[in-house]
């Protein structure tokens, strides 16, 4: 476990820690073969499964890190007394740990993503790392997760012997695969990365910096994928809001 405070928010325990500590963090257990960990990416969209959900807060809170992926969760953070809490996003946690790791002898491999969406992470990841060793690149068909261990991913994936394996399935269904998979797979370490590998490969767009720092790269998101997204931020984004200020009102009645 790292030494930063986990911080229960809804019943999600979430890191507060500076982003360049977790990315030292996770080199370092990248490069421990006796170790067995598995980090979660957090944002709003997968918090909320994890507070009405068993089986997902179960899931997230058995990480040995869970990161803050959006600033909603940061600002709560330092809203509750931790001042140094910083943003540990997906997309940049996956570039700063390739770059930290290549030509170090790590090993990753990618699990997830749509065929289009590997190939072109692959090849985009290889450009600016031009000593990263990619292990193996798999995109599963679409189904929902399987209730037992599929012996032939675990095959495919140790037969590959990555020292990283990332996920990116959407979110909660990479964060109860990655605490099912954990006991099976030999890598030191496996990361729920949210959606990564399509803002990376370039399939989808990436919100402007500036609407990631104000925390509207929802806005952003919800603009582009309508249909698919308006459950996540005009349904949880509230039901998060509300919750955040009972807890917070419960906890100065307390203090």
């Amino acid at each position: 476990m790292t030494n930063d405070p986990r911080v229960d928010i809804l019943g999600v325990y979430i890191h507060a820690q500076r982003f360049d500590a977790a990315i030292d963090t996770l080199a370092r257990w990248a490069s421990d073969p006796s170790g067995r960990r598995y980090v979660c990416i957090v944002a709003v969209s997968n918090l909320m499964p994890g507070h009405k959900d068993p089986a997902v807060r179960s899931a997230i809170n058995g990480a040995d890190m869970v990161t803050a992926d959006g600033m909603p969760i940061v600002w709560v953070q330092r809203w509750w007394g931790y001042p140094h809490a910083e943003r540990v996003y997906g997309p940049d946690v996956m570039l700063a740990l390739c770059q930290k790791t290549a030509e170090q002898g790590i090993r990753h491999f990618f699990w997830g993503g749509s065929p289009d969406t590997v190939d072109r992470l692959r090849a985009g990841l290889l450009k600016r790392f031009p000593g990263l060793e990619i292990a193996g690149i798999h995109s599963p068909p679409y189904a929902p997760l399987e209730k037992a261990i599929n012996s032939d991913t675990v095959e495919m994936i140790n037969a590959a012997n990555p020292q990283i394996v990332w996920v990116g399935l959407g979110a909660p269904k990479q964060d109860l695969w990655v605490s099912m998979y954990r006991p099976a797979l030999q890598a030191p370490l496996l990361i729920a990365i949210g959606a990564a590998f399509d803002f990376i490969a370039g399939t989808k767009q990436q919100a402007p910096r500036w609407m990631q720092r104000s925390g509207l790269e929802w806005t952003f998101r919800l603009a582009h994928e309508p249909r698919r997204l308006w459950r996540r931020y005009l349904i949880y984004n509230p039901q998060f809001v509300w919750g955040v200020l009972r807890q917070s009102w419960r906890q100065a009645r307390r203090a």
